[in-house]
């Protein structure tokens, strides 16, 4: 169990007159990797200032995992606790580097966070990659309407999260690389999680 001051139980913190997000974040059998994140975020977003709850929503059941299927309950359930203005979408993995990058949802388009990772040099992998750490106002998740449950294993989600964005008519904003930046802990492929 974690304890910090100003906050309740379940990971939330809270002043008033401050920016509202919830930060969701699938999990499953990364047990070593959930603390060094949690540690890692509270930090981070309370140097931001903002009024947040950490959503961990962990698929339980003996299948293969649904990263997507995973954010959109983590959505639904963050919803029934507040209505916030921004819902980031965040992999249990990565470890923001830069305070300036702010986890917070421009109004206009919905946010990459994670464009440059110390794993993949600190570089944009591709031009359409959209993934890792995504954030969207109430209104860009619905339009968009969220993750598709289809992909199970790993990968392809996001790019079809870029393709619904684009779709929706909406553009992909970024910082630059060298505010949005993180650090991957790194692990092995989870067995019974096969590339899609």
């Amino acid at each position: 169990m974690f304890h910090f001051r100003y906050f309740f139980p379940f990971g939330y913190y809270q002043l008033e007159n401050l920016p509202e997000v919830a930060v969701i974040i699938p999990y499953r059998d990364r047990e070593s990797h959930l603390p060094v994140l949690l540690n890692n975020m509270h930090s981070f977003l309370t140097k931001q200032r903002l009024d947040y709850a950490i959503i961990v929503v962990e698929q339980v059941a003996n299948q293969t995992f649904n990263r997507a299927k995973l954010f959109n309950v983590g959505y639904v359930e963050a919803k029934k606790l507040y209505d916030w203005e921004c819902y980031v979408f965040h992999d249990v993995d990565l470890l923001p580097e830069n305070d300036r990058n702010l986890h917070t949802c421009p109004t206009k388009n919905p946010r990459h966070l994670a464009v440059a990772v110390d794993k993949f040099h600190y570089k944009l992998l591709y031009a359409k990659m959209f993934g890792t750490s995504t954030a969207f106002t109430r209104t860009q998740f619905e339009k968009v309407n969220g993750f598709s449950n289809w992909y199970w294993g790993w990968g392809g989600e996001d790019d079809d999260m870029y393709t619904r964005v684009n779709l929706a008519g909406y553009k992909v904003d970024r910082y630059n690389a060298g505010i949005a930046r993180y650090t991957m802990i790194r692990h092995g492929v989870g067995k019974g999680n096969p590339v899609n």
